[in-house]
Order: structure tokens, then C-alpha cells, then sequence
């Protein structure tokens, strides 16, 4: 900037020409400068106010669009930043037959804290420990200042628990949200829904993985998000399971029995109705359970899968079976009974040292269940080919069902398989198999001869087994266990209308260590099948060490135990499966008469 001179020569040298005074041009000269100089600081002034007038109004406007969005929003948490991929918490609901819920999802929230954030970290954590009783104030609060500044305090919260954490108003307390499983039904259908647990986690979502049951089973269909919106179908009836579930835990406790176990199948599609397993739990709150070690005691043991057991007398009819099939006898065939008997070296005896007389019809040996007449006709159709056809109905082979148990349930039997192995696998003992594994062979008598294979899932259409007994045998066979229930050992069975058919056994329990056989202590099972006319629904009920105790004397075989209970559940279910009675004028008892006493008992 070129400033002019405050003492111009020339203004001066005309100044002195006329006798002026000099100074008064640089005073003129000085005060136009100022005057120039404060108009041009002023201007830049006026400037710079406009300039931050509109930043300040710029500034408020968004302040003020921000507030008024955060209003118009849903409030949320603040979340801390995470890394990695995003967790999928999707997961397919699970339902009964009739579309019922049997297992969902439910939105809830964790709880962290952010510690750096805590105001108060004593106080917090005293609070907290006030709301969730597992919590200890000092453990906690030593664990805020521990230096850690994230920290999981709960990992699924009630909506009550959450507002109680809201009221603590502590800024370092955050809540997560994640889904969580939820069964809407507590301990129903607990074995077979099995549990959940959380997999990866994260503060804003948790992956829900299955632990047991059929959650692990179909842990790859029920996670996948492209099938999430469709539930997966079971086979069992949520009623039906209800059912059962009561009338099995009322007899157990009745009859005073360490656990329990019943399972209801079709015998046509073999698609399970109902299955149960006591005693229970809640897949809720799986991870509370107790464990035993003493896996008969354990409520997380799926007795009806898992649990692998002599069966006793329920295995004769398959003996008769065979040899029906094979030709080498008929219903009316007589075979020895006669005691003293003796097969290589070792007695074998008939229960409660009953004595049958010198030889029985088949039917008869099923009727009485004499052990020495279904020796016999094991040792008539011999080790190799009863080795075989026990393979045939899967009662050597772990069950085949869609649980992540059942490969575990391995049956054992007597390797090499002699002449005493075919003896006692006869009527029972030696072999020990799963309770579905028996269920689905009694199915496959029932059907007529098809093998079935058993599923808790439903479906439309299903496979047609192999044939493995001809349809006469399979029907003899029914017409004999018929006899059982209105003569023989299950008298009370004989459920009017329902035409019950089955057969009892009452086994020594073997010892969970060496061998041998737990003296007094029994499993007993009552495997049938109903109505006898056209068979329908398969039922097994299994109790172990049961005793009635109602009578003068201590009651422990399956006639008195097992029997009863399956009779009652079959009462119940009938009318809800819409099962029309079949009354006839020899079903029905008469007025006032009792019900008939079993004919033996094993």
C-alpha cells in the first residue's frame, strides 16, 4: 500500500512562499490518514461480525435439526464399537403336529459395563448386587477398578431386572440386545427339545446354538436364515405329550420308583406321539440342573433313548416270532416246560420258582411267560439266526431317531454269541437295548411286518420298511399278546374298548460295575400295542425299581407296576387321538367285578 507524505515539498515551499505555517499541512495530512485508516478497520470489522453471524446461525440451525430428529427417534443404548462380523441370532421356531409352539425366540437384553463411564463404582455395584442376588458387592466393585474397562455382568435380563438396572442411572451400565430361546411349555417334551445355549457373542446380538435334544440335532435347519420364517414340524402331540407326561410322573411317584419313561409311536409311519423321560427339567434353565453321577438319576439322561437296559419277558414274543416265520411252530405247538432244566451247566428258571408243568402251547408260554418254554424255542432256531433277526428289528444297533443322544445308546449283548447267549436272550436277559429300540420293533409287529424306523419328525409320506416277519406271524403274534392282557400277566391292561395286546417283563438290574445283577432292584417294562383288531399306536412304559406297596405285601414285577400305569395312559389318550372304543358284550365287565388278577407274574 503506497502511503502519501505528511510534509508534501512542494504544499511546503508555497506555504513558506506566502508566510504559512508548515506544520498545519502535516496535521491536515496526519488526521486524513487516521481518517482513512479507521473507515477501512471499521469495514473489515463489519466483515468478520457478518461472517461469524452466519457461522453461529449455520452452527444452531444444525444443533437444532439434530435435537429435533433424536426427538422424533426410538431411544436406545448407547452400544461400544465391535469388531468382526455380524452375529446371526435367527433362528426357526420348533412345533407340535398341530402347529402348537413347542420353542420360539423372545427379544431380551444383557447387561455390560463400560467402567471407565462408572460414576460411582461402589455404589454401582452394590446396587447391583442388591437386584441379582449371585452378585457380591465387593467382588464386583473390585472388578470395576481392576482396570478393565469392559466387563459382562448378566447375560439375559427380565424386564423387570432391566427397569431395576435403568433406575440405578449410572452412566457405565449398558444393555444389549439379543434374542433368546424360550420354551413357552417348562419341562413338556423336555428330552426331546433338549436346550440352548449362546455361542459367539457380542454387546448388540448373541448367535443361540443348540446344546442337546433336537436343538443340536438340527442345528444346522434351525440356524439357517434362509429357513428361519419356517418352522420346523415335530411328530408328537402337544396334548398327548401333556398327557402322558402326568399320568407317568403321577405313577412313578405312586410306586416310588428312581425314574421313568414312555413312548408313544404309530406303528404305520412310526412317527413318535409322545415321548417322555422322568425325571425332567426345564430346558428353560438347562444349565441349573443338577447332575448326578449316576446317570439313572440324572434329569438331563433321556431314559427312553439313551438309557440302554435288559428288558426282560418283552423279548419272547420276538423268539416266537421267529420261529413262527421260520416254520418251526404254531400257536398250538407244545413245547417243554418241564423243570429241572439245564443249558450248558447254568439252570435256567422260571420267575418266583413258578412251575409250569411238563409243556405249554406257544401261546401258552406267552400267556404264563415261562423262561424254560422260550428257551426252548430260542435253542430250536439257534444262535446265528436269532442273532440275525434281533439285528433285523434294530434291537442290537444304536437308536436310529433324529436326537443327538441316540448314537450313544449302543445295545451290548454276549460276544461270542453261544448257546447260553440264545437262551437268555430268549426271554430278555443278556441283551440290553434302548426303550425306542423296543418300541419300534413292537411297531413292527404291530404293522404286519414292516420294519419301521422311528422319527420325531412329521411328515406327509414316508418310506415302506423291509418286510421282516410275514403278515400272518405278525398277526398271530398280536392274537397271542391279546391273550396276555385278558389271561395272562396284564390283566390290567385290559382297558375296555382300547383292546390292549402286549407283553410284560420284570428284569434283574445289572450292576453299573463288574458283572452281574443288582439283587431286589428291577426295570420294569410293559411294551404294547392297541387295538389288537387293526393295530394302530404302539405304548412302552418302563419304571425302574418300581414297588407297590397298596397290598399286604411289597409288589415289584411289571403286572403290578408298569402294567397299570400304561393302562391309565392309554384311558386317557384314547379319546383325545380320537380312537373310537371298540365295546363289544365279552369287553365289557360286568357290573361291580373287579378287575382280573394277573395270571403270573415274571
Amino acid at each position: 500500500m503506497t502511503r502519501a507524505p505528511l510534509r508534501p515539498l512542494p504544499r511546503i515551499l508555497d506555504a513558506r512562499a506566502k508566510g504559512q505555517n508548515p506544520d498545519a499541512i502535516e496535521r491536515e495530512n496526519l488526521a486524513a490518514r487516521n481518517d482513512s485508516l479507521r473507515d477501512t478497520s471499521r469495514a473489515r470489522a463489519e466483515k468478520r461480525l457478518i461472517l461469524l453471524a452466519l457461522c453461529f446461525f449455520a452452527s444452531f440451525t444444525v444443533i437444532g435439526a439434530r435435537m429435533g430428529t433424536l426427538a422424533a427417534s426410538t431411544p436406545a443404548e448407547p452400544r461400544a464399537a465391535a469388531g468382526g462380523s455380524e452375529i446371526s441370532a435367527q433362528r426357526a421356531d420348533i412345533v407340535d403336529r398341530m402347529g402348537r409352539i413347542l420353542a420360539t425366540n423372545m427379544l431380551t437384553y444383557s447387561l455390560y459395563a463400560q467402567t471407565n463411564d462408572l460414576v460411582d463404582p461402589v455404589q454401582t455395584a452394590a446396587a447391583l448386587a442388591a437386584i441379582f442376588p449371585e452378585m457380591n458387592a465387593k467382588d464386583l466393585a473390585r472388578r470395576f477398578t481392576d482396570g478393565r474397562s469392559f466387563l459382562w455382568l448378566r447375560k439375559v435380563l427380565s424386564p423387570e431386572q432391566k427397569q431395576k438396572v435403568h433406575e440405578i442411572g449410572d452412566p457405565g451400565l449398558h444393555f444389549g440386545p439379543r434374542e433368546m430361546r424360550l420354551y413357552p411349555n417348562g419341562t413338556l417334551a423336555a428330552h426331546i427339545l433338549g436346550g440352548t445355549a449362546f455361542g459367539a457373542e457380542g454387546v448388540n446380538s448373541a448367535q443361540v446354538i443348540g446344546t442337546a435334544g433336537l436343538e443340536a440335532a438340527l442345528e444346522p435347519r434351525l440356524s439357517d436364515p434362509a429357513q428361519s420364517a419356517t418352522p420346523v414340524t415335530l411328530s408328537i402331540d402337544l396334548t398327548l405329550q401333556a398327557a402322558v407326561e402326568e399320568v407317568l410322573g403321577a405313577g412313578m411317584t405312586t410306586l416310588h420308583a428312581k425314574g421313568a419313561a414312555a413312548i408313544l409311536m404309530d406303528v404305520h409311519t412310526g412317527e413318535v406321539l409322545a415321548m417322555s423321560s422322568l425325571p425332567d427339567f426345564d430346558p428353560n434353565d438347562r444349565g441349573s440342573v443338577v447332575q448326578t453321577k449316576d446317570q439313572g438319576e440324572n434329569p438331563l439322561f433321556n431314559r427312553a433313548v439313551q438309557g440302554v437296559y435288559e428288558l426282560g419277558s418283552t423279548f419272547k414274543i420276538f423268539a416266537v416270532a421267529q420261529a413262527l416265520d421260520l416254520g418251526l411252530v404254531t400257536p398250538d405247538t407244545q413245547i417243554d416246560t418241564a423243570q429241572p432244566y439245564r443249558v450248558a451247566g447254568f439252570p435256567i428258571g422260571e420267575f418266583d420258582g413258578h412251575n409250569y408243568g411238563p409243556t405249554k402251547s406257544v401261546s401258552d408260554v406267552i400267556a404264563v411267560s415261562s423262561n424254560i418254554g422260550a428257551a426252548h424255542i430260542g435253542l430250536m432256531i439257534g444262535g446265528e439266526r436269532q442273532k440275525a433277526f434281533l439285528r433285523s428289528l434294530g434291537l442290537l444297533s444304536p437308536p436310529k431317531i433324529e436326537l443327538i443322544e441316540a448314537p450313544s445308546a449302543k445295545s451290548q449283548f454276549q460276544k461270542p454269541w453261544g448257546e447260553i447267549a440264545t437262551v437268555t436272550a430268549s426271554y430278555g436277559h443278556g441283551v440290553s437295548t434302548s426303550l425306542l429300540n423296543l418300541a419300534a420293533a413292537y411297531a413292527t409287529i404291530g404293522n404286519g411286518g414292516l420294519k419301521v424306523t422311528p422319527t420325531l419328525l412329521h411328515s406327509e409320506t414316508h418310506a415302506i420298511g423291509p418286510r421282516v416277519i410275514t403278515e400272518a406271524t405278525a398277526k398271530a403274534c398280536v392274537t397271542m399278546m391279546r391273550r396276555v392282557v385278558t389271561d395272562g400277566t396284564a390283566t390290567f391292561a385290559n382297558v375296555p374298548g382300547y383292546q390292549v395286546a402286549g407283553k410284560t417283563g420284570t428284569a434283574d438290574k445289572a450292576k453299573t460295575i463288574g458283572r452281574g445283577y443288582q439283587k431286589g432292584h428291577v426295570i420294569n417294562t410293559f411294551a404294547s400295542v392297541f387295538p389288537a383288531s387293526a393295530p394302530q399306536y404302539v405304548l412302552v412304559v418302563t419304571l425302574d425299581d418300581p414297588v407297590e406297596t397298596a397290598g399286604p405285601k411289597p409288589l415289584r414285577t411289571a403286572g403290578y407296576t408298569a402294567v397299570p400305569v400304561a393302562a391309565e395312559i392309554i384311558r386317557r389318550i384314547g379319546p383325545l387321538m380320537d380312537l373310537r372304543p371298540l365295546l363289544d358284550e365279552a369287553s365289557l365287565p360286568a357290573l361291580n367285578t373287579p378287575p382280573k388278577q394277573p395270571l403270573a407274574q415274571e
